[in-house]
């Protein structure tokens, strides 16, 4: 049986928790690792988007009928997450309708399935908490990403750590939890077709994510600039996360 992780978080979702979701949930399904999450708006769906985006297994647990997918805005990745041989699972039967208790309910299932839980951002009040407790009572190991002690957005995630959640900085964390080796199933580094597409990788690869500053530290004009982004991101190598913050795949 293939290794089982939950990635799971708030919905409403930071530029932060966006990125580091995308960038761990990509490593993790290219490591072979299955990733459930609940498809949910935020990081439900970004973890989602990303193991698929990476060519792995995606498994959503739904609060709602499997055909009757909710949030019925992620309909396109629950058919897509099928399409690529995951799996769309529910408790609930054609008659029956979503209500609030559902979703709290759905989290024991997405804990039950997972061999361990990693929470990527979670304010105070986060139902991805509830699946936490749900992971520990199930004697599942809690895993967290630090955020930014300033930031609504990552209290309750920073809690869980001071709480004895293991704090996850890199991928390879979590593979040591789970007791799995690390493979390089992807080239792991990025290369430009060009001058201009290479500067902007390394500048990214430099932590430098915000389109303005790439701009004004790349040197370039805002017409080859603009140039190099949409090439890049065209050709598979970089993907928008929105007000103008861009990573690499």
């Amino acid at each position: 049986m293939r290794p089982r992780l939950a990635i799971i978080g708030s919905r409403s979702v930071s530029i932060y928790g966006r990125q580091v979701t995308t960038k761990l949930a990509g490593q993790l399904a290219e490591q072979g690792i299955v990733i459930i999450s609940g498809l949910a708006l935020g990081v439900d769906a970004i973890a989602h988007q990303a193991t698929l985006d990476a060519g792995g297994l995606a498994v959503a647990v739904l609060p709602s009928p499997v055909d009757h997918p909710y949030p019925a805005s992620n309909i396109n990745l629950a058919n897509r997450i099928l399409e690529q041989g995951g799996a769309i699972i529910s408790e609930y039967a054609d008659i029956e309708y979503s209500f609030k208790s559902n979703f709290v309910a759905r989290n024991r299932l997405v804990a039950g399935l997972a061999q361990a839980i990693l929470i990527t951002e979670a304010a105070l009040k986060s139902g991805s908490l509830h699946t936490a407790r749900f992971a520990l009572e199930q004697g599942k190991d809690v895993l967290a990403v630090p955020g930014n002690i300033t930031s609504v957005s990552s209290v309750g995630a920073n809690n869980l750590i001071k709480a004895g959640a293991v704090p996850v900085t890199s991928y390879k964390d979590v593979l040591q939890v789970m007791n799995l080796k690390p493979h390089h199933s992807k080239p792991q580094h990025t290369t430009g077709r060009n001058a201009n597409e290479q500067r902007i990788i390394d500048l990214i690869l430099q932590g430098k994510n915000d389109g303005e500053e790439l701009l004004k530290l790349s040197q370039l004009t805002v017409s080859e600039f603009n140039q190099a982004l949409t090439m890049l991101e065209i050709g598979g190598l970089l993907r928008s996360l929105g007000a103008n913050q861009w990573s690499l795949y």
